[in-house]
């Protein structure tokens, strides 16, 4: 399967068969297997066992979208045990939580080496998203990620529910319903270290699964600033996140006007459209608005 751009990442409890045998209907761009948060300490052995099985039946190359795992993070002793089970089943990713910084990005890369070189899997094959933002030291560290030379990262995201159990806050909103300022500060930190490092930027979860209206909102200014995709915690969100991560039909055709600007006049460093001078940074854009539409079949 090629590697396209993320716009949903679904998380699925590893330990629910039920909600594992309706992956390949979600709709999403890809899954995450979650053996952490939504497993609770007495079943993981359990979790590891029926993820892995799954991906074992559905090899890569056959998969109908990317199949990632959230693995447990280092300071619980389960990393190295998490990736032991599911590195048989070729998993496209590992989501890796509860990061300090690129060093632990580096360290999980080293594990990877190793089981793909013991399963048969090419090298550096199986990709790493890290949540940067969950330790209080990690937010001081994401623009290391643009040096760290990391081949395995494909993407950065961020997340606010660990962060505030870190810093002892009693609530990651404020009086609006809106991120406080902290969460505001590391999700920006997040997107401005994933585009210098070259990877995907992918947004924080949208608690409330019911609120289709404002999760649309929210992932349209998401995309508006820059961001690639989103995680999902339920199915319903799917649909929504993917239409919302897509340029519009007039964003297309907007961009589309563009190039054919800078095209009637070759060489160009400026051009006139619709009474407004455009220059190079707007044709990047429009490239960019029709890069994303293509890959998605939209173009």
């Amino acid at each position: 399967m090629s590697a396209l751009p993320l716009r949903s990442l679904l998380f699925i409890p590893g330990d629910s068969e039920k909600k594992i045998g309706k992956v390949a209907e979600c709709g999403a761009d890809a899954v995450i297997f979650d053996l952490e948060d939504a497993v609770a300490p007495e079943n993981k052995a359990a979790a590891r066992a029926l993820v892995t099985d799954y991906l074992k039946a559905t090899p890569r190359g056959q998969r109908p979208l990317q199949y990632w795992v959230r693995v447990n993070p280092f300071d619980t002793g389960m990393t190295a045990e998490d990736l032991a089970a599911v590195m048989p089943g070729a998993p496209d990713g590992i989501m890796h939580p509860k990061i300090d910084g690129p060093d632990c990005v580096r360290r999980l890369s080293h594990y990877l080496d190793a089981l793909e070189a013991a399963h048969g899997l090419a090298q550096g094959s199986t990709k790493i998203i890290p949540v940067a933002t969950e330790t209080a030291v990690a937010p001081f560290r994401l623009g290391d990620f643009a040096t760290a030379g990391l081949e395995r990262l494909a993407g950065l995201t961020w997340g606010a529910e660990d962060l505030a159990t870190a810093v002892g806050a009693s609530t990651n909103k404020g009086a609006d319903g809106n991120w406080a300022f902290p969460y505001q500060m590391v999700r920006a930190m997040t997107l401005l270290a994933a585009h210098a490092a070259g990877v995907e930027a992918i947004d924080t979860l949208h608690a409330d699964f019911r609120d289709d209206a404002g999760l649309r909102a929210a992932s349209q200014a998401a995309r508006a600033e820059g961001f690639g995709g989103r995680l999902c915690i339920h199915p319903a969100q799917v649909e929504a996140v993917n239409q919302s991560f897509m340029p519009s039909t007039e964003e297309i055709a907007h961009a589309r006007r563009v190039l054919d600007a800078f095209a009637a006049d070759p060489g160009a460093g400026t051009v006139g459209l619709d009474g407004k001078m455009l220059d190079i940074p707007h044709k990047k854009q429009a490239e960019t608005v029709l890069a994303q539409a293509a890959a998605f079949g939209a173009a």
